[in-house]
C-alpha cells in the first residue's frame, strides 16, 4: 500500500468485521526520537493467542473467499523496512490491539496519506462506531471523538453527507494546523 493510511483503513474493516463498536486510532509523529507510531485498539471479539502467533504469516486468514490475507503481514513488512516493527496483541471476547511502529525519516516510510479521507469512510460505514482518534506531533496533540459530534448533531446521521463534507474539512484543517505548529485542542 502506497499511504500508511490505507493499512489504518484496513485494520479498521478488519475491527469492524470482528464486530468492534470501540475502535481508538492513535498516530504518534516523535520527530525527537525519530520514530512514527501507530495503534489500533478495538473491542472486536479478538483472536486465540495460536492465532495470533501465525496472523502476519500472509497465508493466514479468517476469510472464507481467498487463503490469503496481505494486510497485516504488508504492514509488518513495510514497518521493518523502515526500522520498525508490527506488535499484536489480542484476547478472546475482548478485542484486539495492532501497534506499528517506523523510523519517521526513514527513506522508505510510505507517507501518512489522506488520514481526513480515512475517518470519513469509516465513519461513512458504521456512522454509530465509537471511533476516537489522537495524533500527536512533536507533543503537541489533536483529538477526535465520533462520540461527541453525534451528541452535538442529535438526530442527524454522522454518515449523511453534508456532515461527511464538514468533518473531512474539519479534520483536513486541524491535521494542518498540528502539522504547522499551531496549538489545536479540538
Amino acid at each position: 500500500m502506497e499511504e500508511l493510511a490505507l493499512h489504518i483503513l484496513d485494520l479498521a474493516q478488519n475491527s469492524l468485521a470482528a464486530g468492534a463498536t470501540v475502535l481508538a486510532i492513535t498516530v504518534a509523529e516523535d520527530v525527537a526520537a525519530d520514530r512514527l507510531t501507530i495503534t489500533i485498539a478495538d473491542n472486536g471479539r479478538g483472536m486465540e493467542p495460536e492465532f495470533v502467533r501465525r496472523v502476519l504469516d500472509p497465508f493466514t486468514t479468517t476469510r472464507t473467499t481467498r487463503r490469503v490475507g496481505l494486510g497485516l503481514s504488508l504492514l509488518a513488512m513495510t514497518a521493518r523496512q523502515c526500522e520498525g516493527d508490527v506488535k499484536i496483541e489480542s484476547e478472546k471476547g475482548q478485542g484486539t490491539r495492532v501497534t506499528a511502529t517506523f523510523r519517521l525519516r526513514h527513506w522508505d516510510r510510505p507517507p501518512l496519506g489522506d488520514l481526513p479521507a480515512t475517518l470519513v469512510t469509516i465513519l461513512a460505514g458504521a456512522p454509530n462506531l465509537d471511533l476516537t482518534y489522537r495524533h500527536t506531533v512533536a507533543g503537541r496533540t489533536f483529538s477526535f471523538g465520533a462520540r461527541k459530534v453525534r451528541e452535538e448533531l442529535q438526530e442527524l446521521p454522522l454518515n449523511e453527507p453534508k456532515v461527511l463534507v464538514f468533518l473531512r474539512e474539519y479534520l483536513e484543517e486541524a491535521l494542518r494546523n498540528l502539522h504547522g505548529g499551531g496549538k489545536d485542542d479540538a
